[in-house]
C-alpha cells in the first residue's frame, strides 16, 4: 500500500518541496494583491483579467517546479484550496483583506482616501450613478468595500417612503 502511494505521489522530498513552494507562492501573491489595493479585486477590466491570467501562468512553475505529474498538480490545487479555506476562517482574515474605506461623507469626497485607494472622481461618479444617485450632494456616504465594490448610502434613505395602499381581497 505504502509503495503504491509512493509510486503515485513520487518521492516524499519532492512532495514536501511542492507543498512548501505552493504555500510560499500563495502567501506572496496574497501580499502582492493586498498591496495593490482593493480596486484590483473589484470589477475587472480587460487589463486586470490579462494580468491575472498571466500571473497564474508566471507562477505555475514556481509552485510545482519540475513535477508536471497529475499527482503534483492535484497536490498543489488541494493545498491552494486548503490555504484559502484556512485563511478565510482565520482571525488574521481582516489583516489580509483590509478594511472598508470611506470615500464620501455628507456629500463631500475625501480626497486623501480617494487618492490612497486609486479611485478617481469619474469612477466614483459612475458608482454613484449605478446606485441611482446623480450628484455628490445627494450622498450621505460612499464606502469602498474590501472586495473592491463601492457601496452608496443616499441622503434620502432616512426619509420615509410614501407607501401606496394596496387593495387585496383581504381588506375589502
Amino acid at each position: 500500500m505504502v509503495e503504491h502511494v509512493r509510486e503515485v505521489l513520487g518521492d516524499p522530498t519532492t512532495v514536501l518541496f511542492t507543498l512548501l513552494r505552493v504555500a510560499v507562492v500563495y502567501l506572496v501573491l496574497l501580499a502582492y494583491l493586498r498591496l495593490s489595493g482593493k480596486r484590483v479585486l473589484g470589477q475587472m477590466t480587460p487589463l486586470d483579467l490579462l494580468t491575472l491570467l498571466l500571473l497564474s501562468n508566471v507562477v505555475q512553475n514556481a509552485m510545482i517546479g519540475p513535477d508536471n505529474s497529475l499527482a503534483g498538480g492535484l497536490l498543489g490545487a488541494g493545498l491552494l484550496l486548503a490555504l484559502d479555506r484556512l485563511l478565510s476562517q482565520s482571525p488574521l482574515r481582516r489583516s489580509f483583506l483590509g478594511h472598508p474605506t470611506l470615500l464620501v461623507h455628507d456629500g463631500k469626497p475625501i480626497p486623501d482616501n480617494l487618492l490612497r485607494e486609486g479611485v478617481d472622481l469619474e469612477e466614483l461618479m459612475a458608482a454613484l450613478r449605478e446606485h441611482g444617485v446623480g450628484h455628490l450632494e445627494d450622498v450621505l456616504s460612499a464606502v469602498l468595500e474590501v472586495d473592491g465594490t463601492i457601496s452608496v448610502v443616499p441622503r434620502d434613505h432616512l426619509l420615509p417612503k410614501r407607501l401606496r395602499k394596496v387593495r387585496s381581497s383581504r381588506n375589502r
